[in-house]
């Protein structure tokens, strides 16, 4: 099959599969004009990529997985090693995200939203919130 037919059965763009093939992640056939040709195991090699990104898998992650997916006696505690990175991870960029949305709601709640020259928001955005407490002083 064609890129554009792998891609639609893979839920991908063609651009995402020359891209993992320029990373060395999938190899499909050349016909002998150099068209691509696509096989089911190669779907099923990008469907399971597609999903290792949606995890939040790098690519060097992927690439780690689908090594080991490969590989017949393989330990599944790389696998979980790998997949506890990842959770990591993510609960570090959760709790980056908590504090960020706390602060962002700290400055919603200290602006009045009228037409006041000064504002709370873009005063912190400039750096200029501790110029002004000093100021009012």
């Amino acid at each position: 099959m064609n890129i554009a037919e792998a891609a639609r059965r893979a839920g991908l763009t063609p651009k995402a599969i020359r891209f993992y093939e320029a990373q060395g992640l999938l190899k499909p056939t050349r016909s002998a004009n150099g068209y691509r040709a696509f096989g089911d195991a190669d779907v099923h090699t990008l469907k399971f990529l597609k999903r290792a990104r949606d995890l939040g898998f790098s690519v060097e992650e992927c690439r780690a997985l689908l090594a080991l997916y490969h590989e017949t006696d393989r330990s599944n505690a790389e696998v979980r090693a790998l997949a506890e990175s990842r959770v990591k991870e993510i609960d570090r960029r959760l709790a980056d995200l908590a504090s960020i949305r706390d602060a962002l709601a700290h400055l919603v709640e200290s602006c009045k939203g009228d037409s006041r020259e000064e504002c709370p928001i873009l005063d912190d955005i400039a750096g200029d919130s501790e110029k002004k407490r000093s100021s009012a002083a």
